[in-house]
């Protein structure tokens, strides 16, 4: 299985997708660590990237989940995830995947973006995330987390959740 933690900048993608990771047992994988070095150029001068940007680090993320499925292992990947189309192309990994949808209010993530320090992407590219941002269809495997808890308690939120168990943290 692999579980996609998705959402506009600021929700805490990473954080969480690293406890997760962590306490279940999976490899992590930070997607925006397979972006190429020119998107990450773009997204720090606060130029939104465009969907000719985003194809190939989409490929690169949905051929590492690849390789772990293939192997018969689990991850956690920190992706952005934010249209349809986008999510559809993960697909194309085979894998099975989940999208655990972080959400909340914008000015509670503009606020975290605000206090966070050496990170590439400006909370000043928030608003086009977020109008970029196409919810999941009730169609699709995805759960909603609201992000106004701490990075713990959504952690111990998801965990709870896969792991069937709602006493387990």
């Amino acid at each position: 299985m692999i579980v996609v933690t998705m959402g506009v900048c600021g929700t805490g993608k990473t954080s969480v997708g690293q406890i997760v990771a962590s306490r279940m047992g999976w490899t992590f994988i930070e997607g925006d660590d397979l972006h190429p070095a020119l998107s990450r150029e773009k997204m720090a001068s606060g130029t939104p990237l465009t969907d000719d940007d985003r194809w190939p680090w989409l490929d690169s993320i949905a051929e590492a989940m690849h390789v772990i499925h293939e192997a018969g292992g689990s991850a956690v990947v920190a992706c952005s995830a934010l249209r349809q189309v986008y999510r559809d192309r993960l697909r194309l990994s085979g894998a099975e995947i989940i999208f655990l949808h972080l959400t909340g209010d914008a000015s509670l993530i503009r606020e975290r973006m605000e206090a966070r320090r050496d990170h590439f992407m400006p909370p000043g590219l928030l608003d086009s995330q977020l109008a970029t941002l196409e919810a999941p269809r009730a169609d699709e495997p995805v759960f909603e987390i609201d992000v106004a808890g701490s990075v713990e308690e959504i952690a111990g939120a998801v965990v709870r959740s896969l792991s069937g168990d709602p006493a387990s943290d």
